[in-house]
């Protein structure tokens, strides 16, 4: 068989996998927020903080995900999935009042660290999100509220 033809026939395979992938979608439903167990409303940090963890933190660690257009579009939604499913396992601004007081200390000591390190937001995340990019001054403000 003939290398373009080989090629040709992957393409296709390939184009007929996109579209078949694409009838599997992601769940958008977010579970109901309980506003009486959330970290800004029991923690009531300053306004400026509060909308820095909302723009940069709330859309993978909260129940308050937005999904944007491209989370319709496979494998990249299942990517994003995963992304939230992960931030949320490892800290979820939604349930903050069901953590017991030893694991929120050690969750804001993983929140400075993270945040100090640059490691969060994710450059990913910011990448699609322009609002979420925080500065070297509001990453501070954010460890020294912490």
């Amino acid at each position: 068989m003939e290398k373009r033809k080989i090629i040709r026939i992957t393409l296709i395979i390939a184009a007929i996998v996109l579209l078949i992938i694409q009838f599997f979608q992601i769940d958008k439903t977010n579970p109901k927020v309980d506003l009486a167990q959330d970290f800004i409303q029991n923690i009531t940090p300053p306004i400026e903080i509060a909308n820095l963890l909302k723009t940069a933190c709330y859309d993978c660690h909260s129940h308050t995900t937005k999904y944007p257009w491209y989370t319709n579009l496979q494998p990249l939604a299942w990517w994003i999935e995963g992304h939230v499913d992960n931030g949320n396992k490892h800290l979820n601004y939604s349930t903050w009042t069901s953590y017991e007081p030893k694991k929120k200390a050690h969750k804001i000591e993983e929140m400075i660290e993270v945040i100090e390190d640059k490691e969060m937001p994710m450059l990913s995340y910011m990448v699609a999100h322009n609002e979420a990019w925080i500065n070297a001054e509001q990453r501070q403000a954010l460890v020294t509220w912490f």
